[in-house]
């Protein structure tokens, strides 16, 4: 339409100067403009066009939206892939850090009753040394006592100075070694009371690990019993249908008069064991049975 517009504009010009030269030519360039536009306009007074060419945009329009949803949707598993191996790789840092961590505890420990054996080591060496001067010195005064004896029988007599001070020296070297022996028990009784708080604070982490164990398994169990029941709460959205039922039955968790008022609920159709009408509450939730056919079990999914 412009192009025409203009050649219009141009042969308006030349005629009014007098159809110079290159009229003709003008004119016939319009003229092929209009006929081109003509057989661009006539599909458009066809019957029926029209609804051809909605059709045709809705589906080129519902094909970008196609193509566009689906790079979304590639988007989105894309970055849900990348979060489960972020995920993923955290948990292995985790475990690979409480690996670690066992084993330079393990490791501290060894180390630290390596010493504490070494050190007793040397204390009982200690002791033993002491022991065997106490035999010692018990067999120096035997050998004394025989040997003035027999020095006795020939007559020959040692002076009282060198009884009194072979005895001063045999009770300075008792005392010495009495010394030394306590102190070697005291540093032994230390020694097994440190050892002994060590296994205790072993025995302790153990025990602790043992329950950390068991909570969690606890805990998983209780997962697995309330995905059962309300849902994965990882895959439950808040706009869910079953979230006002999801509030309703967990609500005894997060306030204790909703507690006490389920409590008194249950309380009153308290039976004796033995009634014949009446059985005991539950201690947990009652789960779903297995489905009994394929009917039931594709409903339930």
């Amino acid at each position: 339409l412009g192009r025409l517009a203009a050649l219009c504009r141009a042969l308006r010009r030349r005629e009014a100067e007098g159809c110079g030269e290159g009229w003709e030519r003008e004119r016939d360039e319009a003229e092929a403009a209009l006929q081109e536009l003509r057989d661009a306009v006539r599909p458009l007074r066809e019957p029926g066009y029209g609804r051809a060419l909605g059709r045709k945009a809705e589906k080129a329009r519902k094909r970008r939206q196609r193509l566009l949803r689906r790079k979304q949707e590639a988007r989105a598993a894309q970055e849900e892939r990348a979060a489960r191996a972020a995920e993923r790789e955290a948990e292995i840092d985790r475990w690979r850090a409480e690996r670690v961590r066992e084993v330079q505890e393990k490791n501290r420990e060894r180390e630290l009753k390596a010493a504490a054996d070494s050190v007793l080591s040397e204390v009982r060496k200690k002791q033993a040394d002491t022991k065997r001067m106490v035999d010692i010195l018990s067999a120096l005064e035997k050998l004394r006592k025989l040997r003035k004896e027999a020095a006795g029988r020939k007559g020959v007599c040692p002076p009282p100075s060198a009884d009194e001070a072979f005895e001063n020296q045999v009770e300075s070297l008792r005392a010495l070694l009495k010394t030394r022996t306590e102190l070697y028990e005291a540093e032994e009784r230390a020694l097994r009371v440190m050892l002994e708080g060590e296994q205790e604070e072993e025995r302790k982490r153990e025990m602790e690990k043992k329950q950390k164990k068991e909570r969690e398994k606890l805990l998983q169990q209780k997962r697995e019993i309330d995905s059962k029941l309300f849902g994965d709460p990882d895959e439950f959205p808040l706009a869910h249908v079953l979230q006002p039922f999801r509030e309703y039955y967990l609500q005894a968790e997060h306030s204790v008069a909703a507690l006490i008022q389920i409590r008194h609920e249950w309380d009153q159709y308290l039976v004796p064991a033995d009634h014949p009408e009446g059985s005991c509450i539950p201690p947990g939730w009652v789960l779903p049975s297995v489905p009994a056919n394929d009917t039931w079990a594709t409903a339930v999914r």
